[in-house]
């Protein structure tokens, strides 16, 4: 098999070439209705000379604030094609947190669905570079061409100008990082091709698949697994916008989906329907874990009850971002997030970056193609996260005699909720807007089904109150749905090391912590 980036310029070049042979094969199926591959590219082509005439050039960032459908694909490859770079947008996010990473990568131009205009409303006029906005679905009342009207009068040819694969950045995705202000990992043509490469050959992955995408496309679990992966190979799509199980297993039903690929949280969810309404899911090969640690015992019960076999592995958004995986016909260790896949290497350092020996505790490091070409506008914190070529991805494990690596904590002090990186200062600075706050620590507590929550310990200043429901509601003002849980607690003092700083490992409560890099759903 010839690498995607020895076939490819890039990737708006491995959607037209999947489309030449594939006219009328469906690329995504969504709410029923199949799009296909002809009319994907063809949309994307529309897209791309809809930015151009709007002034958008090779270089420039465009923001998708988009659910998973054929829009949001057709918007990303035809941002990419015109050689601008994507931007996707969390919507998890409100608008505070959507106008932090529109300002900070200087976004141009941003495609959004008709549901989020609210939000996009509040932040627009904060946004100066924020020239020309395209919307999907019913028009607002904002100055926004609407993606029906580009279809019908934008030429649905475009030509793909030649690209650096190894320079051109594809996408910046945000993630939080150690200074608590999500920092945008760029992505390049080449990262994220290679990925798609090893992740097929690792997956034995084949062009009659049926991807079942709930995961967000936004994420990059979601982005490489369950967009560019099924586009690269010529498979369909069936996307679905959120996570409900009735519906994700009627659209496994009716699509004959055979890859799924979900958090933690989702297999926990279908392990515990009962007997009587268990849903068929017999169409499926195998699925695919990733996000978060999935419990030994949550694999166990989905497997006996489903006959379907599930694979985890690992990755961060910083390395495109599938890193390792348990073979699907090879041996899979429970509790193991896998071997590297082709094309990956990975090992065990200390803090010096000196390799450790087979089973020694140490923080896991990550070297080859598809890792970032750095953060955005940040030079300093992208040479802190490397040794040299190796990538650090702040988690702490260790490697077993078969090359399988195991995570056993975090450097980072992160806590994650579905996937989902959410960073406890951020909610920390929040919570200290209230005037009864004295100290305030945001530790992780482990939940059954999300994973992680986040679990407020609050002091309050004395002769002051302050009520549980009225630190949820300034959460909710300021952040998004996924950063905030029912979890508050009052206490009369936090402990602290000999220097005064809050010792949070003490109040961690015991259980096992679901670990992971980025997802979402509630």
């Amino acid at each position: 098999m010839i690498p995607l980036y020895q076939q490819y310029n890039s990737l708006g070049d491995m959607l037209q070439r999947s489309a030449q042979t594939r006219d009328d094969k469906p690329a995504v199926i969504f709410q029923g209705q199949p799009t296909p591959y002809k009319a994907l590219d063809q949309l994307s082509n529309q897209i791309a000379n809809a930015l151009k005439k709007a002034g958008i050039q090779k270089d420039d960032r465009v923001g998708l604030y988009c659910i998973n459908s054929p829009w949001f694909v057709a918007a990303y490859f035809g941002i990419v094609k015109l050689g601008a770079t994507v931007v996707p947008i969390n919507l998890l996010l409100n608008a505070e947190e959507v106008q932090y990473i529109l300002t900070n990568s200087e976004t141009k131009a941003l495609i959004y669905f008709d549901a989020f205009e609210p939000n996009v409303a509040a932040v627009k006029d904060h946004l100066p570079e924020l020239r020309h906005l395209i919307v999907v679905g019913k028009p607002g009342d904002l100055e926004a061409r609407s993606l029906t009207e580009i279809t019908a009068q934008e030429d649905p040819t475009f030509e793909i100008p030649v690209l650096d694969q190894k320079e051109d950045v594809a996408a910046i995705l945000y993630t939080s990082g150690t200074t608590g202000q999500p920092k945008g990992a760029m992505l390049t043509h080449r990262n994220l091709l290679y990925n798609v490469n090893s992740v097929i050959r690792t997956l034995d992955l084949r062009e009659d698949d049926v991807f079942l995408t709930v995961l967000p496309m936004f994420h990059s679990f979601a982005a490489t697994g369950c967009m560019l992966t099924p586009v690269s190979l010529g498979a369909t799509i069936a996307a679905v916008p959120r996570f409900l199980p009735d519906e994700v297993t009627q659209v496994i039903a009716e699509t004959k989906s055979t890859i799924f690929m979900g958090v933690p949280s989702m297999y926990t969810i279908f392990a515990n329907i009962p007997e009587d309404r268990q849903p068929d899911l017999s169409s499926l090969r195998f699925c695919i874990s990733g996000g978060a640690a999935l419990p030994v015992e949550v694999m166990k019960r989905f497997e006996e009850k489903y006959d379907v076999p599930i694979c985890e592995g690992d990755g961060p958004t910083e390395c495109s971002p599938v890193t390792c995986v348990n073979p699907i016909d090879g041996e899979r260790k429970p509790g193991s997030i896998g071997p590297p896949i082709l094309g990956v290497e990975m090992k065990i350092v200390d803090e010096k970056g000196d390799e450790l020996p087979t089973g020694e505790i140490g923080e896991i490091v990550v070297r080859g193609e598809s890792v970032m070409k750095g953060y955005f506008k940040r030079p300093e914190e992208t040479a802190e996260v490397f040794f040299g070529e190796w990538y650090r991805t702040g988690d702490m494990g260790y490697v077993d005699d078969d090359g399988y690596f195991y995570i056993v904590d975090r450097k980072k002090d992160m806590i994650i909720v579905n996937g989902m990186n959410v960073y406890p200062r951020m909610i920390e600075e929040v919570i200290y807007r209230h005037p009864a706050i004295a100290e305030v620590a945001v530790v992780p507590e482990p939940h059954a089904l999300h994973g992680e929550v986040p679990r407020a310990v609050i002091v309050l200043r004395t002769g002051t109150r302050a009520t549980k429901q009225e630190i949820l509601l300034l959460c909710r003002q300021h952040l998004g749905r996924h950063q905030v849980r029912r979890v508050v607690e009052f206490v009369a003092e936090l402990p602290k090391t000999p220097t005064g700083k809050i010792l949070k490992r003490a109040l961690f409560r015991k259980g096992e912590v679901e670990r992971g890099v980025a997802g979402s759903l509630s």
